[in-house]
């Protein structure tokens, strides 16, 4: 009989991240290429909680989320110049999918290729981009540099400029795009941020 929890586990402290992380991890996503607004777990409850709606006329172009048990700290910060700490927020993922997903509050196995790296008002703020694992279109993608250019450029484009509003600077800069191997090493510092913030979780 297999192995299952007698409660719903809190999907960033409860979740793990993967037994094959960095390079295939658990993501739990948050919102979809079809939703206007933006949703977000409420980090006491565990529950998908409205926190926006979407600023502008962009929806994000992937599913996105985040890596259970990890958290952008010290470690994180380093690895961004610029960066004055990570941004207290758990790892954020893009997951691609050829067949749409339209509903939020899932888990999904995915595979890492790459990452943009982003400061959001100072803060270190890393966006893994990852493939949904065996999916029969993207699953053979190795790093960022197979996927469409297009592609990662709305994923840049979308992050550059989701908290924009009237009159005032959205305050986010992609200023690196970078494959799976930087990937990894962020996803794991943002283990380890995790495991120094949080050792009793």
């Amino acid at each position: 009989m297999a192995e299952f929890t007698h409660w719903r586990p809190h999907p960033w402290h409860g979740l793990q991240p993967g037994p094959m992380a960095p390079a295939v991890v658990n993501a739990y996503v948050e919102i979809t290429p079809f939703d206007l607004i933006k949703y977000e777990v409420d980090k006491p409850t565990g529950y998908l909680k409205v926190d926006r709606p979407q600023l502008t006329s962009s929806s994000p172009p992937t599913l996105y989320g985040f890596i259970p048990q990890t958290y952008c700290a010290e470690g994180v910060a380093a690895l961004t110049p610029g960066a004055k700490k990570g941004d207290g927020d758990p790892l954020d993922i893009c997951i691609i999918s050829e067949r749409p997903i339209d509903r939020a509050d899932i888990i999904l196995s995915a595979r890492v290729v790459g990452g943009l790296q982003m400061l959001d008002h100072g803060d270190a703020d890393d966006k893994i981009v990852a493939v949904l694992a065996k999916d029969p279109v993207w699953g053979e993608a190795g790093d960022l540099d197979d996927l469409p250019v297009t592609l990662v450029d709305r994923l840049a484009h979308y992050f550059e400029t989701y908290k924009l509003q009237p009159g005032e600077s959205a305050g986010t800069v992609v200023s690196v795009r970078y494959g799976r191997p930087h990937a990894e090493v962020v996803i794991t510092a943002a283990l380890a941020d995790y495991r120094a913030h949080f050792p009793k979780t």
